[in-house]
Protein backbone atom coordinates (compact mmCIF):
# COMPACT_ATOMS: atom_id res chain seq x y z
CA UNK A 1 0.00 0.00 0.00
CA UNK A 2 0.97 3.82 -1.02
CA UNK A 3 1.02 5.70 1.79
CA UNK A 4 1.93 9.60 2.83
CA UNK A 5 3.50 10.22 5.87
CA UNK A 6 2.57 12.87 8.45
CA UNK A 7 5.00 12.42 10.76
CA UNK A 8 8.94 11.19 10.69
CA UNK A 9 8.69 7.03 10.95
CA UNK A 10 12.29 5.42 11.78
CA UNK A 11 13.61 3.35 8.80
CA UNK A 12 10.34 4.41 6.48
CA UNK A 13 10.61 8.41 5.60
CA UNK A 14 9.90 12.00 6.96
CA UNK A 15 7.03 14.12 7.09
CA UNK A 16 5.56 14.01 3.27
CA UNK A 17 7.43 11.14 1.69
CA UNK A 18 5.01 9.11 -0.11
CA UNK A 19 6.59 5.12 0.62
CA UNK A 20 4.77 1.72 0.04
CA UNK A 21 4.48 0.02 2.90
CA UNK A 22 2.74 -3.91 3.61
CA UNK A 23 -0.75 -3.49 4.01
CA UNK A 24 -1.23 -4.92 7.49
CA UNK A 25 1.52 -2.27 9.20
CA UNK A 26 -0.84 0.46 7.50
CA UNK A 27 -4.30 -0.58 8.55
CA UNK A 28 -3.12 -2.30 11.69
CA UNK A 29 -0.42 0.61 12.92
CA UNK A 30 0.44 3.72 10.76
CA UNK A 31 -3.22 4.74 9.82
CA UNK A 32 -5.16 4.10 13.00
CA UNK A 33 -2.56 6.25 14.91
CA UNK A 34 -2.70 9.16 12.63
CA UNK A 35 0.93 8.58 10.82
CA UNK A 36 -0.11 8.59 7.83
CA UNK A 37 -2.94 8.83 4.97
CA UNK A 38 -3.51 7.01 2.12
CA UNK A 39 -1.56 7.99 -1.20
CA UNK A 40 -4.38 8.65 -3.63
CA UNK A 41 -4.89 11.70 -5.09
CA UNK A 42 -7.62 13.52 -2.36
CA UNK A 43 -4.85 12.70 0.53
CA UNK A 44 -2.05 14.06 -1.10
CA UNK A 45 -3.51 16.79 -2.24
CA UNK A 46 -4.99 17.62 1.62
CA UNK A 47 -1.90 16.93 2.90
CA UNK A 48 -0.17 19.83 0.83
CA UNK A 49 -2.73 22.25 1.98
CA UNK A 50 -2.49 21.41 5.72
CA UNK A 51 1.29 20.87 5.08
CA UNK A 52 2.89 23.94 7.40
CA UNK A 53 0.05 23.34 10.10
CA UNK A 54 1.18 19.63 10.24
CA UNK A 55 5.13 20.53 10.39
CA UNK A 56 4.14 22.93 12.75
CA UNK A 57 2.24 21.05 15.14
CA UNK A 58 5.27 18.29 14.73
CA UNK A 59 7.79 20.57 15.38
CA UNK A 60 5.72 21.73 18.86
CA UNK A 61 5.77 18.24 19.78
CA UNK A 62 9.15 17.49 19.43
CA UNK A 63 9.98 20.15 21.73
CA UNK A 64 8.08 19.15 23.90
CA UNK A 65 9.88 15.83 23.98
CA UNK A 66 12.93 17.18 24.17
CA UNK A 67 12.05 19.13 27.21
CA UNK A 68 10.77 16.15 28.60
CA UNK A 69 13.90 13.87 28.18
CA UNK A 70 15.96 16.11 29.47
CA UNK A 71 15.06 14.48 33.36
CA UNK A 72 14.43 11.14 32.10
CA UNK A 73 17.83 10.20 29.65
CA UNK A 74 20.40 8.44 31.26
CA UNK A 75 18.24 7.41 34.03
CA UNK A 76 18.74 4.29 35.84
CA UNK A 77 15.46 2.13 37.40
CA UNK A 78 15.48 -1.35 39.30
CA UNK A 79 13.96 -4.23 38.26
CA UNK A 80 13.79 -7.24 41.21
CA UNK A 81 13.58 -10.59 39.80
CA UNK A 82 14.59 -14.69 40.03
CA UNK A 83 17.40 -16.12 38.22
CA UNK A 84 19.69 -18.98 38.49
CA UNK A 85 23.39 -18.60 39.37
CA UNK A 86 23.89 -18.23 35.64
CA UNK A 87 22.03 -14.84 36.17
CA UNK A 88 19.30 -16.07 33.37
CA UNK A 89 16.27 -14.92 34.78
CA UNK A 90 13.19 -17.27 35.31
CA UNK A 91 11.07 -15.07 33.26
CA UNK A 92 12.15 -12.10 31.52
CA UNK A 93 11.77 -8.07 31.23
CA UNK A 94 9.06 -7.05 29.01
CA UNK A 95 8.37 -3.65 27.53
CA UNK A 96 5.70 -3.29 29.54
CA UNK A 97 7.52 -3.94 32.37
CA UNK A 98 10.43 -1.15 31.69
CA UNK A 99 7.05 1.19 30.87
CA UNK A 100 5.82 0.71 34.15
CA UNK A 101 9.02 1.23 35.93
CA UNK A 102 9.81 4.55 34.19
CA UNK A 103 6.32 5.62 34.49
CA UNK A 104 6.20 9.42 33.81
CA UNK A 105 3.29 8.62 30.99
CA UNK A 106 5.65 6.41 28.86
CA UNK A 107 3.91 3.71 27.72
CA UNK A 108 4.68 0.17 26.29
CA UNK A 109 4.60 0.98 22.31
CA UNK A 110 7.43 3.90 23.35
CA UNK A 111 9.70 1.34 24.34
CA UNK A 112 12.24 -0.30 21.79
CA UNK A 113 12.77 -3.59 22.48
CA UNK A 114 13.71 -5.96 20.06
CA UNK A 115 13.47 -8.86 22.49
CA UNK A 116 12.65 -9.24 26.05
CA UNK A 117 15.47 -9.04 28.96
CA UNK A 118 16.02 -12.41 30.25
CA UNK A 119 19.13 -11.70 32.34
CA UNK A 120 20.91 -9.92 35.12
CA UNK A 121 22.92 -6.61 34.83
CA UNK A 122 22.69 -2.99 33.37
CA UNK A 123 21.03 -2.82 30.65
CA UNK A 124 20.29 0.17 28.20
CA UNK A 125 16.76 0.90 26.53
CA UNK A 126 15.70 3.30 24.11
CA UNK A 127 12.20 5.01 24.08
CA UNK A 128 10.69 6.73 21.55
CA UNK A 129 9.11 10.60 23.23
CA UNK A 130 8.30 11.53 19.56
CA UNK A 131 9.34 10.24 16.13
CA UNK A 132 12.47 12.80 16.25
CA UNK A 133 13.35 12.45 20.32
CA UNK A 134 14.50 9.15 21.76
CA UNK A 135 16.28 9.07 25.19
CA UNK A 136 18.44 6.06 26.59
CA UNK A 137 17.43 4.73 30.17
CA UNK A 138 19.59 1.86 32.34
CA UNK A 139 17.26 -1.32 33.64
CA UNK A 140 19.61 -2.85 36.39
CA UNK A 141 17.99 -6.44 36.99
CA UNK A 142 19.17 -7.93 39.82
CA UNK A 143 17.88 -10.84 42.41
CA UNK A 144 18.22 -8.36 45.55
CA UNK A 145 18.43 -4.89 46.31
CA UNK A 146 21.95 -5.02 47.22
CA UNK A 147 23.00 -6.61 44.00
CA UNK A 148 21.27 -4.11 42.28
CA UNK A 149 23.73 -1.57 44.11
CA UNK A 150 26.61 -3.20 43.46
CA UNK A 151 25.46 -3.15 39.84
CA UNK A 152 25.12 0.34 40.10
CA UNK A 153 28.90 0.38 41.55
CA UNK A 154 30.22 -1.25 38.24
CA UNK A 155 30.59 -4.64 39.94
CA UNK A 156 29.35 -7.35 37.83
CA UNK A 157 27.61 -9.75 40.37
CA UNK A 158 27.45 -13.06 38.65
CA UNK A 159 31.24 -13.27 38.09
CA UNK A 160 31.88 -12.25 41.95
CA UNK A 161 29.44 -14.78 43.04
CA UNK A 162 31.89 -17.32 41.21
CA UNK A 163 34.73 -16.03 42.59
CA UNK A 164 33.07 -16.35 46.16
CA UNK A 165 32.25 -19.88 45.12
CA UNK A 166 35.51 -21.06 44.00
CA UNK A 167 37.39 -19.61 47.07
CA UNK A 168 35.02 -21.10 49.37
CA UNK A 169 35.39 -24.78 47.65
CA UNK A 170 39.26 -23.74 47.98
CA UNK A 171 39.36 -23.00 52.15
CA UNK A 172 37.63 -26.65 52.69
CA UNK A 173 39.98 -28.74 50.40
CA UNK A 174 42.74 -26.98 52.32
CA UNK A 175 41.06 -27.46 55.81
CA UNK A 176 40.65 -31.17 54.51
CA UNK A 177 44.26 -31.13 53.78
CA UNK A 178 45.35 -29.81 57.03
CA UNK A 179 43.26 -31.95 59.22
CA UNK A 180 44.89 -34.75 57.36
CA UNK A 181 48.69 -33.77 59.08
CA UNK A 182 46.89 -31.99 62.38
CA UNK A 183 49.60 -32.37 65.52
CA UNK A 184 47.21 -34.91 67.06
CA UNK A 185 47.58 -37.36 64.25
CA UNK A 186 51.43 -36.69 64.59
CA UNK A 187 51.52 -37.42 67.85
CA UNK A 188 49.06 -40.58 67.52
CA UNK A 189 51.26 -41.97 64.26
CA UNK A 190 54.36 -41.32 66.94
CA UNK A 191 53.31 -42.95 69.83
CA UNK A 192 52.06 -46.50 67.86
CA UNK A 193 55.91 -45.73 65.88
CA UNK A 194 57.13 -45.67 69.69
CA UNK A 195 55.03 -48.79 70.93
CA UNK A 196 56.10 -51.03 67.79
CA UNK A 197 59.61 -50.09 68.49
CA UNK A 198 59.12 -51.15 72.45
CA UNK A 199 57.80 -54.79 71.44
CA UNK A 200 60.31 -55.42 69.23
CA UNK A 201 62.77 -54.63 71.91
CA UNK A 202 61.32 -57.03 74.20
CA UNK A 203 61.41 -59.59 71.79
CA UNK A 204 65.00 -58.93 71.52
CA UNK A 205 65.25 -59.09 74.85
CA UNK A 206 63.54 -61.57 75.34
CA UNK A 207 65.61 -64.08 72.74
CA UNK A 208 68.90 -62.97 75.03
CA UNK A 209 67.50 -64.88 77.77
CA UNK A 210 66.28 -67.63 76.22
CA UNK A 211 69.70 -67.95 74.49
CA UNK A 212 71.62 -67.47 77.13
CA UNK A 213 69.34 -70.84 79.09
CA UNK A 214 70.28 -72.98 76.47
Amino acid sequence: MDIVLLERVEKLGSIGDVVTVKDGFARNFLLPQGKALRANAGNIARFEREREAIEARNAEKRTDAQSAGKSLDGERYILIRQAGESGHLYGSVSAKDIADAVGEGIVRAQVVLNSPIKSVGIHDVRISLHPEVFITVGINVARTPDEAERQNKGENVIDAARDEDRAADKDVAEEQAAAMFEPDAEIELESTAQSEDGAKAEDSADEVKDAKKD
